[in-house]
């Protein structure tokens, strides 16, 4: 069943509801989660989670339905999580839609589907086993985004303040979560003592922040210069950042680019589609918009996406793939 945003929200906020199993898919990995963490606070931070990669599933297709029908030892709610990599469980999924006892909520993480696959046929030929694709939001509904996530931590922000919080995120919901909590935090906001920020406060937690490591990084790589998108892999990996985190934080850039190359096509000029970039990045995503056409971003949002499934696959060789996707995509740019 191809469910709405509504039709979702409202099954995960009630706890899963009377089938309680839910595929997520769709290019925007950081909305899927944002969802199933609706799920996971209706059921209560301390039930217990089941964590299943796909590869485990295609070899033990009836892992699945047993996991959703066990009742926990000592009556505490569970939640089944599997983290999949395109129709490599289908068996297992097919297994448990089949089955008539489910117990605990499961939450199917896809990502990216074709139409033709044959784990999203399942669920959409199925009646009450809902699927919904997450797409990057566009920066209105960012900007609509952080300022509700700012008014649940008494937060007051501006119009230009949102805008900006939006931009700096790359379009991934979590990256805005975290800003706007860090945000709360540097000005002591609580919903029982409000504060208000500004352009200035956000440029002053900006200046602590490890994200601009990975803006680096992500400048580097888009605007050509191999060496430097070399060292500052080197430099992450030194503190514990590397592979997926790498290759998402890239994609966020691509995906941006995308949009704002669409809108250029539409009419409107550089200085008008990055009104809303912000600031401390816009020069360099002005640059890059005139460096990438729209077929070379595509080409490389599909590398960035292969290399991912790649990695999440069994017996990978990890982080170094995510690093040669890397080193690929800054020495296209430099052509």
């Amino acid at each position: 069943m191809k469910a709405s945003r509504g039709q979702i929200e409202r099954m995960l906020d009630s706890g899963g509801g009377p089938f309680p199993v839910v595929l997520l898919h769709g290019p925007d990995d950081s909305g899927s989660r944002a969802l199933m963490a609706r799920l996971i606070r209706a059921l209560g931070t301390d039930a217990e989670r089941i964590e299943i990669d796909g590869a485990s599933l295609k070899a033990d297709p009836a892992r699945l339905a047993d996991e959703a029908a066990s009742l926990s030892l000592f009556g505490d709610r569970r939640i089944v999580i599997a983290t999949l990599n395109g129709d490599e469980a289908t068996g297992a999924v097919t297994n448990l839609l089949a089955s008539g006892t489910i117990a605990n909520p499961v939450v199917l993480l896809a990502g990216q589907l074709k139409p033709a696959s044959a784990l999203l046929k399942a669920f959409l030929a199925h009646p009450q086993a809902p699927a919904f694709a997450s797409y990057a939001p566009d920066e209105r509904e960012l900007s609509e985004l952080a300022n509700a996530m700012a008014r649940e931590r008494g937060l007051r922000i501006d119009h230009e303040t949102a805008r900006a919080l939006a931009a700096m995120c790359g379009l991934d919901r979590a990256v805005l979560e975290s800003e706007v909590e860090k945000l709360a935090l540097y000005c002591n906001a609580d919903p029982t003592a409000p504060a208000t920020a500004d352009m200035q406060a956000l440029a002053a937690i900006g200046a602590d922040s490890g994200e601009p490591e990975l803006s680096t990084l992500t400048d580097a790589s888009f605007g050509g210069r191999p060496a430097d998108a070399a060292d500052q892999m080197a430099r992450l990996e030194i503190e514990g950042v590397e592979g997926i985190v790498l290759l998402r934080a890239l994609t966020r850039r691509v995906q941006l680019l995308i949009k704002l190359q669409a809108e250029i096509a539409g009419g409107k000029s550089p200085d008008a589609a990055t009104a809303a970039v912000f600031f401390k990045e816009k020069g360099a995503v002005q640059s890059q918009l005139r460096r990438w056409s729209p077929e070379r971003l595509a080409r490389a949002s599909d590398k960035l996406l292969d290399a991912e499934r790649t990695i999440k696959s069994s017996g990978s060789a990890g982080p170094i793939l995510a690093d040669a996707a890397i080193f690929e995509i800054a020495r296209a740019a430099r052509r």
